[in-house]
């Protein structure tokens, strides 16, 4: 696969964890608990990345390799604890967008990494991104009697843990396939949640009878195997600080999931922002092939 593939399926995963976003709002309106609706969601995503196994390739691995791979789905399993409590606290709109505050956090994780300063490119699309974020979000003063204080430490919790999740998910045992790296990542993640909450959805009937399922199953795919299974073959492909910058697309999907799933009120001023933020994820993109024109042109 060539570079843009690798960009498009990065934009995917992005994308499909922004609309999952309303389909764990979706969830809490019919009194679903944050336990219920993480540990199910992990719990089908797990059985779906298994379906799959059988039809790809599979190598043997060193346990250091497992524990650290369970390690990573361990942070994507903890952005979904604390982005699931930032939810319950606050419109899906304003959660996404504290959890957004992982592109600026993946770029300081970059550069601390690498003990060296993020490129011009990188520093031009960060300030698109930011600027998004302030109009998307409606990040203003007359706006704050809006948040939920501890929503609000919830949902800066999640972006920390989502960019140790898109950094270290393109750093560790890079040699493994895929769909494999993925199935680890969710059973680490799973197994964090059955830890922190008690798995009561699968014995009191709320799964089956209840009707969870309907949410987890799709909770599974876009929260779970979709942004898993993307990150998992096209991170370690891509620099880390540019998995940041495209994975800020997770933004203007779930606004616009939002406006669509559960009629939030979208204003000018947030159309405005998705389109920087847009243009924040093609900067890199547009010079990097301007770049390798020029090279063409010069041999």
């Amino acid at each position: 696969m060539n570079r843009l593939t690798y960009v498009f399926l990065l934009l995917l995963g992005a994308s499909s964890y922004g609309i999952h976003a309303c389909i764990v709002k979706l969830a809490f309106k019919q009194n679903y608990s944050v336990p219920d609706v993480t540990g199910s969601q992990y719990l089908f995503g797990l059985i779906i990345l298994l379906l799959l196994l059988p039809f790809f390739k599979k190598v043997t691995l060193s346990l250091k390799h497992i524990l650290l791979l369970m390690l990573v789905g361990m942070s994507l399993s903890l952005t979904g604890i604390f982005y699931g409590l930032s939810l319950e606290r606050n419109s899906a709109t304003i959660a996404v967008v504290l959890l957004f505050q992982f592109s600026w956090l993946g770029i300081l994780f970059e550069a601390v990494y690498e003990k060296r300063s993020p490129s011009r490119k990188k520093m031009l699309a960060v300030l698109f991104l930011i600027s998004g974020t302030i109009f998307a979000g409606k990040l203003v003063p007359w706006e704050a009697s809006s948040y939920s204080a501890s929503g609000f430490f919830y949902g800066i919790l999640s972006a920390f843990c989502f960019a140790i999740f898109l950094f270290a998910g393109g750093k560790v045992a890079t040699h493994v396939p895929s769909i494999q790296r993925s199935i680890i990542m969710c059973f680490g993640g799973l197994l964090l949640i059955f830890v922190v909450f008690s798995p009561d959805f699968m014995t009191n009937g709320t799964l089956i009878g209840g009707g969870l399922w309907k949410y987890a199953l799709l909770a599974g795919i876009f929260g779970v195997a979709m942004p898993i299974g993307c990150f998992a073959i096209a991170a370690p492909k891509v620099e880390a600080g540019l998995v940041t910058i495209i994975g800020s697309a997770e933004l203007p999907a779930s606004i616009i999931a939002a406006m669509i799933l559960l009629q939030e009120k979208v204003t000018s001023f947030q159309f405005i922002g998705m389109l920087l933020i847009l243009i924040g994820i093609a900067i890199p993109q547009i010079q990097t092939r301007n770049s390798k024109l020029e090279s063409y042109k010069s041999v």
